[in-house]
């Protein structure tokens, strides 16, 4: 495992990066410090987090080469979806801006056997400065998975996420589907809140802070015209979604339970129309080779 500490004007203005940038998470110095027990303890933890890392790693084999090729995660917070490549063979560089959740992350590829740490290079740095971070590195693969919604202007960040990826590589985006807003308030049987959420572009996510969603089109238009191919879009969570918010969600302990919803959530993922109510989506994307 190595750990890369990097200072830029990004890293060292957070406070300013913040307010200008992030739609009123919490913190001056760590935006995600307040927050990443919470979402590397607990939410990764639910039947909906371990679904969603299961599906989403299965969604991203279909599109990878063979490790072990280099493999950036931007926003990859606590490891949670970039380890379990990592464990697979591909050499991993989780990018974070937080130090708590880059200490989650150490915490956790710390449990992992020692050829699997020695795959895994940590990065202190904003995505949106992930080019001069990695010092111009290309990559087979760039994820992106739950970031964008944080954003007010998401564009630079998707600038870098295409910049970073080599030629033919994959570009992997997971934001909320703002085509299916409506659908956790009225599992909440929140009416009103529903009812006013069909044309809305954010709301209160399940960590207490302000989202914002996207449409496929609208992000398959951006990267596009970035030299990146859309290639594919899944739904993400859906079953396991409505019955969290409806009150009969799954017992975590269940594994033969977990595992069942898992293989469904992964087969809704491609079809339609189950996919399109996904409350996220992700898209996968291919650079051009010229």
């Amino acid at each position: 495992m190595q750990i890369l500490w990097k200072d830029s004007p990004l890293t060292s203005c957070r406070s300013s990066r913040t307010s200008r940038h992030y739609l009123g998470v919490v913190g001056d110095d760590d935006t995600w410090a307040g927050l990443a027990d919470q979402f590397a303890d607990e939410a990764y933890a639910s039947v909906k987090g371990r679904v969603r890392t299961y599906v989403l790693h299965q969604q991203l084999l279909e599109h990878l080469p063979a490790p072990p090729a280099p493999v950036l995660d931007v926003g990859g917070g606590a490891g949670h979806q970039s380890f379990p490549l990592a464990q697979a063979g591909y050499d991993v560089t989780l990018l974070d801006p937080s130090s708590a959740m880059l200490d989650k992350a150490r915490q956790r590829l710390q449990r992992l056997p020692g050829e699997v740490q020695r795959r895994v290079t940590l990065v202190e740095a904003d995505g949106e400065n992930a080019d001069e971070a990695v010092n111009g590195q290309r990559f087979a693969a760039v994820l992106c998975h739950g970031v964008l919604g944080y954003l007010e202007h998401p564009e630079p960040l998707v600038d870098q996420l295409c910049r970073c990826a080599a030629a033919g590589g994959v570009v992997s985006i997971m934001t909320g589907n703002a085509n299916a807003m409506a659908v956790r308030p009225a599992l909440e049987q929140r009416w009103d809140d529903a009812l006013a959420s069909f044309d809305a572009r954010g709301e209160i996510g399940v960590l207490g802070v302000p989202t914002r969603a996207h449409t496929v089109e609208e992000l398959s238009e951006v990267v596009q015209s970035r030299g990146v191919e859309p290639v594919r879009w899944y739904g993400v969570w859906m079953f396991v979604d409505w019955l969290d918010f409806s009150g009969a969600g799954l017992d975590p302990s269940d594994s033969q339970q977990v595992e069942a919803a898992a293989a469904v959530e992964l087969e809704a993922s491609r079809r339609d129309p189950y996919r399109q109510l996904s409350r996220v989506f992700h898209l996968v994307g291919r650079k051009s080779l010229s």
